[in-house]
């Protein structure tokens, strides 16, 4: 495998831009193919058996595009498909659920977790079961929070529907005394300045994009395929119209996307 064959990082939208985001802080080195789903979004109101199918033909797509590692950069998909996906494509897959639960264990002082997500990955329990592993003792609260992906996808990042979405959902978790928030979809972290403005500002925030991309570091030095010197390139690719993708992703990352691709198959 070469070791400069691109990372590639899927999610529904552009939440999975909060991983690119890190993969240019961290390793700025490496090429990167970014695929969002945005036909499909959201993500969180499909079965599983529609999730397995969007993630072949995503897989299918990144593989015939000679990607070294793929970074599922949705937490609905890591949550209810990335096994299976694992046993079907040859490339190694990352998912966000164990890195963001090993985060959120370490970082809790009192042992309330509150995990906000979108329905079908606050249903699987994925985010209880990964914590509680590490952390026995912990209370794990989990909050589906349907209207965020929307709200993100169309730009509306500090509105007055955002303020009152952000109350709905974060407030209750705050009053049942969490001192540590998971953000359970990788779409959430762009909402963070709404949410600190509302939380105790002892509460610890865990983007689960932090600890995939620095699993990603380690498990590309450890199979000699860590890209190396120079600035990488990056490819953003969609299933659904590039240019909304692109109106949305410039106001979360700026010029990096110069321009957005839709998918051939």
């Amino acid at each position: 495998m070469d070791k400069f064959a691109p990372i590639g990082v899927f999610d529904s939208g552009v939440g999975g831009l909060t991983v690119v985001r890190e993969l240019l802080k961290h390793l700025p080195a490496e090429n990167v193919i970014y695929y969002g789903d945005t036909a499909h979004v959201p993500y969180g109101s499909k079965t599983r058996e529609q999730l397995l199918a969007y993630g072949r033909g995503i897989m299918e797509y990144l593989t015939a595009a000679g990607v070294k590692l793929v970074l599922v950069a949705c937490n609905t998909s890591s949550s209810l498909t990335l096994e299976a996906l694992a046993a079907e494509f040859p490339v190694p897959m990352i998912g966000m659920i164990k890195p963001g639960a090993k985060a959120a264990a370490a970082a809790s002082k009192n042992g309330k977790i509150g995990v906000i997500a979108t329905e079908a990955t606050t249903r699987s329990q994925a985010y209880p079961a990964a914590i509680k592993a590490l952390r026995p003792e912990a209370e794990v609260l989990g909050q589906a929070c349907p209207k965020f992906v929307p709200l993100v996808e169309s730009g509306r990042f500090d509105t007055e529907e955002t303020v009152e979405a952000v109350r709905e959902y974060v407030l209750p978790l705050l009053a049942e005394g969490i001192d540590t928030l998971v953000y359970g979809c990788t779409h959430y972290p762009f909402l963070e300045p709404v949410i600190r403005r509302l939380a105790d500002s002892n509460l610890t925030l865990v983007d689960p994009a932090q600890a995939v991309v620095r699993e990603a570091e380690q498990l590309l030095a450890s199979r000699g395929l860590a890209a190396e010197g120079g600035q990488g390139q990056y490819r953003f690719v969609v299933s659904g119209d590039p240019l909304q993708f692109q109106r949305v992703g410039k106001i979360l990352l700026g010029d990096i996307i110069k321009q957005v691709e839709k998918a051939d198959r």
